[in-house]
């Protein structure tokens, strides 16, 4: 899992930076808030016998390799994505209805059957529809892959394992699990 769980706060919280903030102001902050936590530039006051003295470097140096941690994730363009799709996920994930997997779920060309789009759904107890398309799935990282009679997601073990999709509706939400077992979608006529 890629969250960090230093007090709950995100990669960008540690930075000071907001969510959509570039790669040029990222990288300002980070080496601004790297040298002033940095183990060789803190002060030895070894003179001071006051036990908090212990509890502010262990704080510092804590600060440091949550820095540094945060740094990594979010310079990398690819590790950053992964990690912002699992931030919203697990920002969602305490209010999903229930678990429901690739094979529980509808496909149905959206539109045109020329554009290749298709519409995955599951149904709400209200009536309405948990819906995802194949240009979502794609955007996260899972394409829809169409074959003669089936449809195929692909999958990586470097990306979340879970969606959490909204209901249309309602405010009810469901996460859709992701894993390289269930693949597979058997293809429906809709």
């Amino acid at each position: 899992m890629i969250l960090n769980s230093s007090a709950h706060k995100s990669h960008y919280d540690i930075l000071g930076v907001k969510e959509d903030a570039s790669y040029e102001d990222i990288r300002t902050v980070y080496r601004s808030a790297i040298l002033t936590f940095h183990p060789d530039k803190l002060h030895d006051n070894s003179s001071s016998s006051k036990p908090s003295h212990h509890s502010k470097h262990e704080v510092t140096k804590n600060a440091f390799l949550d820095i540094q941690k945060a740094w990594e994730i979010l310079s990398d363009q690819r590790s950053r994505a992964a990690y912002d799709i699992e931030l919203r996920a697990t920002r969602q994930d305490a209010a999903t209805a229930e678990d429901v997997g690739f094979d529980d779920l509808k496909i149905e060309a959206s539109g045109g059957d020329d554009d290749g789009v298709f519409a995955l759904s599951y149904p709400c107890r209200c009536g309405d529809f948990y819906v995802i398309d194949s240009l979502d799935l794609t955007n996260m990282g899972y394409p829809l892959v169409k074959g003669r009679r089936e449809m195929f997601i692909e999958t990586s073990k470097d990306l979340p394992v879970s969606v959490v999709l909204p209901c249309g509706s309602c405010s009810l939400k469901v996460r859709l699990l992701i894993n390289q077992d269930t693949t597979r979608l058997a293809s429906s006529s809709g």
